[in-house]
């Protein structure tokens, strides 16, 4: 993959969808900026970051907030770009290209708008491979790379950059700036060098990202085998099939938390409960934990294969509940205590997925 052009978007929107595991911001109104910045600027180069000059800077940016209010306050475009040109200037350097933090969600498809409008390459990595609802909850926080120094903006022109002495305080810090600033904002963070990115950083996303979603374009286009073929490429597991019968949505402390309550289809004995805070988290069989982060949990419509995000269930959705594996990157020390069920407050032991 050398361009992403206006062909890409579709396979990459539902990629990107589905590796959201329900947050990373719903991508429909992603998708139209990716599109409309192609269209007006080109096609974006995709580059490796081993192919860059280790010292060049690396710059991300993403939506962070809510994704239930994100669902209605619709970006402005202006602040991703004023986000990355805020934290360039303090930082004295212009970046050489533009990631996603998160290649989830509307965060894959945000970035590449951006590099897009800056004339700059997207890199083809990220930190999570997933979305998660926390700045410190990256395979950078791992290798010990700084989230800060880091920016935020509004769509009003607002900016301000932090220095931060830990990960886990540029998420408080960040997290009460957005609070209040209306709880959908851009973010650009963990600035960091070319070299840095091939070593700590998840390689391959944007492709990866993209392949997913063509294996779902079969699937939809109802091709035989393509369901089965997805699982297999994907490494995921099939759970569950039912019926939303209960849903507890509520906005707090910056985050989108939801309990979301299934009856399967084939067996009303049998029920699912998936806990979420933007993401997906755990998912709870007759009481019993089956699915755990840091694994992802997706669900997808029963009928058209749709991924389904947080903000879009609705009482009587008919799901498919998958778990799918983590990047292997995720499986070094620190793993669980960052982003396992106790960082989220779940005292649950990590659960592996079958073989």
């Amino acid at each position: 993959m050398d361009q992403l052009n206006l062909d890409d978007i579709e396979a990459l929107a539902l990629g990107a969808t589905l590796l959201g595991t329900g947050g990373g911001g719903d991508p429909y109104i992603a998708k139209l900026m990716m599109r409309q910045a192609i269209e007006e600027f080109g096609p974006v180069e995709v580059v490796e970051a081993v192919d860059l000059p280790p010292n060049s800077l690396i710059l991300s940016t993403a939506v962070i907030g809510a994704p239930t209010v994100i669902l209605e306050k619709i970006p402005a475009g202006t602040e991703f770009v004023a986000g990355i040109r805020s934290l360039a200037a303090y930082l004295g350097k212009e970046p050489a290209a533009v990631m996603a933090i998160e290649v989830g969600g509307a965060n894959t498809l945000l970035p590449i708008a951006t590099a897009a409008e800056m004339g700059l390459p997207i890199v083809n990595a990220d930190g999570m491979r997933r979305a998660y609802p926390q700045i410190e909850m990256t395979v950078f926080t791992l290798g010990g790379l700084s989230a800060g120094p880091l920016s935020v903006a509004d769509e009003k022109g607002n900016r301000c950059v932090f220095e931060t002495t830990t990960n886990q305080i540029a998420e408080t810090l960040a997290r009460t700036a957005v609070i209040q600033l209306g709880l959908a904002n851009a973010i650009s963070c963990y600035p960091m060098t070319a070299g840095q990115l091939v070593e700590h950083g998840i390689q391959g996303s944007i492709t990866y990202c993209t392949r997913l979603g063509h294996l779902l374009e079969d699937v939809k286009a109802g091709r035989e085998g393509a369901w089965q073929t997805f699982l297999d490429e994907s490494g995921s597991v099939e759970f569950f099939t039912g019926k939303v019968i209960d849903l507890d949505r509520r906005t707090t402390e910056g985050f989108a938390r939801s309990t979301v309550i299934l009856e399967h289809l084939d067996d009303g004995n049998r029920t699912m409960r998936i806990e979420v805070q933007n993401e997906n988290l755990i998912a709870f069989e007759d009481g019993e934990a089956v699915i755990t982060t840091p694994n992802l949990i997706c669900m997808l419509d029963s009928e058209t294969y749709d991924p389904i995000t947080t903000e879009s269930i609705a009482y009587g959705n008919r799901l498919i509940v998958i778990g799918m594996p983590c990047a292997p990157e995720w499986h070094v020390e620190g793993m669980l205590d960052l982003v396992g069920p106790r960082a989220f407050g779940y005292d649950l032991d990590f659960v592996e997925l079958p073989g």
